[in-house]
């Protein structure tokens, strides 16, 4: 279709060139006290070549013109061209490790002109990898902008520098400003602030966190698990009276509660205020659910009203956990609180037979002692003193 134009278009212009060839018309051209007469056709002719050199000047003038903006958008453009390159090549060696030359390219393409903040996080967070904390102090001042995504970029990355350094509430006093430029529900910045509430020790701040990361998926289960544990066994060593403690318990979630790691503690701090009734019903609650040879070895050292009532407990458990170290200790533990002399030491040395520690060879030596035994407690202590 396009050469069938142009072919038609020939056709046409030889057409009117044959006409105006064979026409006799003459044009005159009177300029005191001159006078020149054309032919129509050379008239034509000299108008088209006028017209064409007119506009040829025209466009040239005008490039002329317009010949410092072009060099300048060609500079610009190829200065983009080089700066993109050499974020690239930024990236591609943060990401390989290489922080050296991440950093090297980072500053090429600053230098080159990349206005956004991008670049300069990259060589940051390079110069933090490599220790070099006034240069990456910065090249974090470079990368302020007023945009949304450039200040997310550069107190997300402030955040990550202070965690690293152990200063959680400089990152914590970052991811608030985040928040209130209207930055709310980033999961990077959800799990930052995980970390620097770990590190500050605000333990409900993390159960909250917790749960958060848990809705949008962005944290495995065992983590969650892990981290949820962690934050109730400090709970549990806060309070300072019986009181805050008791409160606390009651706000751990059952299944927590049961565990062998928090009962253990619950019943360690129990214990310690003089609530031993508490900590037994609390280890009996435990172990009835799960056993735990570990956790059975504190029975022996809640001191509850009705220690007759705790050693039948302990021996119905013996039925099923015979050879348990952990239960025959408690058992000993309990008759030696009682001056059963003869079943304390027959347990003692059971859980002794068993699996010997410290504890068990300690209770020996204050059995001998209660007894007149001077010799043989120190013994007792002797062999546990090695035990170490």
């Amino acid at each position: 279709m396009k050469y069938l134009f142009w072919i038609l278009l020939l056709f046409a212009a030889a057409v009117a060139l044959s006409t105006v060839a064979h026409n006799p018309a003459y044009v005159l051209v009177v300029y005191p006290p001159y006078r020149i007469e054309l032919a129509f056709t050379l008239f034509v002719v000299l108008s088209l070549l006028a017209f064409i050199s007119g506009y040829i000047l025209v466009r040239l003038t005008l490039a002329a013109v317009q010949l410092p903006s072009y060099v300048q958008k060609y500079r610009l453009g190829h200065d983009q061209s080089k700066s993109r390159k050499s974020l690239d090549e930024a990236l591609i060696a943060f990401l390989e490790g290489r922080y050296a030359a991440a950093e090297k390219a980072s500053a090429k393409a600053i230098e080159l002109g990349d206005a956004s903040a991008l670049p300069s996080i990259i060589a940051a967070r390079s110069a933090h990898e490599l220790r070099d904390f006034q240069k990456r102090d910065a090249y974090l001042s470079a990368s302020e902008s007023q945009s949304v995504g450039d200040t997310t970029m550069h107190l997300i990355a402030k955040a990550r520098f202070m965690l690293d350094q152990h200063d959680p509430q400089a990152a914590l006093n970052c991811l608030q400003k985040l928040r209130d430029r209207g930055v709310k529900g980033h999961v990077g910045a959800l799990s930052l602030e995980l970390r620097a509430q770990q590190l500050a020790g605000h333990w409900d701040e993390v159960l909250s966190l917790l749960e958060q990361l848990e809705k949008r998926g962005s944290i495995e289960v065992a983590m969650a698990e892990q981290f949820r544990q962690q934050a109730w066994l400090e709970k549990i060593r806060q309070p300072e009276d019986l009181a805050g403690l008791t409160a606390c318990l009651k706000n751990i979630p059952e299944d927590f509660k049961r565990r062998a790691k928090v009962a253990a503690t619950a019943a360690q701090a129990l214990i310690q205020k003089g609530a031993g009734s508490l900590a037994q019903q609390l280890l009996s609650d435990s172990l009835n659910a799960q056993w735990d040879s570990e956790l059975v070895a504190l029975y022996g050292d809640c001191q509850s009203g009705d220690v007759v009532a705790q050693i039948e407990q302990a021996e119905k458990w013996l039925i099923l956990h015979k050879d348990d170290a952990g239960l025959l200790l408690a058992l000993g533990k309990l008759c030696l609180h009682q001056k059963l002399w003869g079943k304390a030491q027959s347990y003692l040395e059971a859980s002794i037979s068993v699996s010997p520690s410290q504890a068990a060879y300690n209770a020996l030596g204050q059995l001998a002692e209660l007894v007149g035994k001077s010799d043989e407690a120190n013994k007792h202590y002797q062999r546990a003193m090695k035990l170490e």
